[in-house]
Order: structure tokens, then C-alpha cells, then sequence
């Protein structure tokens, strides 16, 4: 029997095959922004964010093969720097930045797909280098609150006294146990299946322990819907659960703050009492029933926090 006239039609299915694959790993998510996103969101918040994009248009660092984007602004003679956690960018923080801008000179970071702990830390270093700031204080969330905690023990010079540690937890086995197989997994995954998991995660978790704010869905969907790449969320996701040890700030003289929330969809109470546990001088606030994000839905009372904390009410 000749064989060979069955080649093209083998030829042809393996063809289909492949293109199978790759339209399935290739196709396109949603892309949305953030003002198509935020029909809900108070029209003044909605404006604050718009405008705060449009008047501090993120700068840009390449260190190594990464390029970082961050904002600076204010006039003060000390330096606090925000960093966001697994989800984010530098704009979360606008709120407080403005709000402390007269009296610091403040810097956000958006991170870039970097896999490490050290470099993140290494890119953060660099951004303040590229602003003049030899030592800072800092604010974390989450992953953020885990970069902080990492600054303190492998960086401490770079430090200039006060650390601020929110719904976040320190080096702990659990996160490993619980999230390590996921972890190892993310990397086989298409980039719309996992933002499609992250989308409902906002919609049926952080959503509703933020009090069904509009204001953080919106500004988490459009994370989802185009602005985080799926690079960026498995780096993220590998340096969140990089071991360290943890340092002891009152050995190196810095006061931290641990603030959290006790409905935290995202670090359960045996994290928030580990994380207190490793830090037991931490001055601890504890927010009532406003999630994982409440710097942007409890805005005012999180500021205030960061206002006194820092002197400056």
C-alpha cells in the first residue's frame, strides 16, 4: 500500500492541531480600563485617579533586563516609598500620596517581572539611587508588606527608620504548603485563564470584604482586563514565596506598624497572629470588615494612620 498519499492529510490534521493549541494559549482576554471599568465608582475618586494618571505619568528605570515605572512627587526632607502587593501598581497609592506629599517626598513602584526578592530589592534600591534617597521609610502591602520585611533584613541601611507592614504576613510554611503546587503550575498556564481565576477571585472574594466597593473592583479588573501581564503575575507570585529570615527592627532601631484587617480574604488569622508574632513591638491597628485593600476603600482612615504614624497630624 503507498502511504505517502495519506501524508498530506496527516500533514493537515497535525496542522489544525497545532494551530488548536496555540489559538487556545493565544487568545486574547478583555482589555478595559480603568474609566470604562468605573461607571459605579464616585465620580470625585474616579476623577482623583484620572488625574493623578494624567499629572504623574510614571517614569522609567531599566536595572538589569527589567524596566520598573515609578512616580515621584513632593518636596520633603525625608522619602517614603509604597509598594503594592501581588495586584497593583503605583498608582494604588494615590491617595496617600497626595495626602503626604507636602510633607515627604513619596515614591510608588510598579514591578516589573522579576522573580526574586533581591531583585525586587535591587530595582527599588535603584529607583531611589535614580532620585538621590539613600535611606527611606517604607509601606507595603501584601506582596509589598513581604518585599518590606525582606528590605529590612537583607537592606537595613537603606532604611531611614519607620516601616509600615499591611495585610500582609512574614516567612511562614503554610503560604509554601498552600500555594507552591499552584505556583508550579502558573507558568503552564494560557495569560486570559489566569486572569479570568483573578477575576473572579475580585468579584467573589475581595469584592465583598471590601464592603462591595466599586472603587477596588474596578480598580482590580482592570489589572485583569490588560494592565498586568501574565509575566508579572508568576514572577510575583515566586518572589511572594522566596524564605527569608526575618530581622529584628528593634535591634536596628526601626519602628514598624502592622495594619490589618480582620475580614483579610487573602492572609487568614494565622498569618495576621505569625506576623504579629515575629514583630512583637509592631504597633498594630486592626481595621473592622474592610478587606485586603483598604487603603483604597478606607481611604481617609488609612491615611490617617500613615499621617500619624509618620508625625505628621
Amino acid at each position: 500500500m503507498d502511504r505517502s498519499r495519506f501524508r498530506p492529510r496527516g500533514t493537515a490534521v497535525l496542522s489544525l492541531g497545532l494551530a488548536a493549541v496555540a489559538l487556545f494559549y493565544l487568545w486574547p482576554g478583555p482589555r478595559h480600563t480603568f474609566d470604562e471599568l468605573a461607571g459605579r465608582v464616585d465620580p470625585q475618586v474616579r476623577r482623583s485617579l484620572l488625574d493623578f494618571r494624567a499629572q504623574h505619568p510614571p517614569q522609567q528605570l531599566t536595572v538589569g533586563r527589567a524596566t520598573w515605572e515609578y512616580v515621584a512627587l513632593g518636596q520633603g526632607p525625608e522619602t517614603i516609598v509604597f509598594l503594592h502587593g501581588m495586584t497593583g501598581a503605583y498608582d494604588i497609592w494615590w491617595q496617600q500620596m497626595l495626602a503626604l506629599a507636602p510633607y515627604y517626598r513619596v515614591i510608588s513602584v510598579t514591578y516589573p517581572p522579576v522573580e526574586t526578592l533581591e531583585g525586587l530589592a535591587q530595582g527599588v534600591l535603584a529607583v531611589m539611587d535614580a532620585e538621590g534617597v539613600a535611606r527611606a521609610h517604607f509601606v507595603g502591602t501584601s506582596l509589598g508588606g513581604y518585599l518590606a520585611q525582606y528590605l529590612m533584613a537583607a537592606h537595613p541601611d537603606r532604611l531611614h527608620g519607620k516601616v509600615v507592614l499591611g495585610n500582609t504576613f512574614p516567612p511562614n510554611e503554610l503560604q509554601r504548603q498552600k500555594n507552591g503546587r499552584l505556583i508550579r503550575v502558573l507558568p503552564l498556564l494560557p495569560e486570559w485563564m489566569i486572569m479570568r481565576i483573578f477575576r473572579r477571585s475580585f468579584q467573589e472574594r475581595i469584592y465583598p470584604a471590601a464592603g462591595y466597593s466599586e472603587l477596588v473592583l474596578a480598580y482590580m479588573l482592570e489589572q485583569s482586563d490588560g494592565r498586568m501581564s501574565k509575566a508579572q503575575v508568576v514572577a510575583r507570585a515566586r518572589a511572594l514565596l522566596e524564605p527569608f529570615p526575618p530581622a529584628d527592627p528593634a535591634a536596628l532601631g526601626l519602628q514598624v506598624m502592622i495594619i490589618e484587617a480582620d475580614n483579610d480574604p487573602l492572609v487568614e488569622p494565622e498569618l495576621r497572629a505569625l506576623l504579629k508574632a515575629t514583630y512583637p513591638t509592631a504597633e498594630v491597628h486592626t481595621l473592622t470588615g474592610v478587606g485586603h485593600f483598604p487603603y483604597l476603600n478606607a481611604a481617609e482612615t488609612y491615611t490617617a494612620l500613615l499621617a500619624d504614624f509618620f508625625g505628621q497630624r
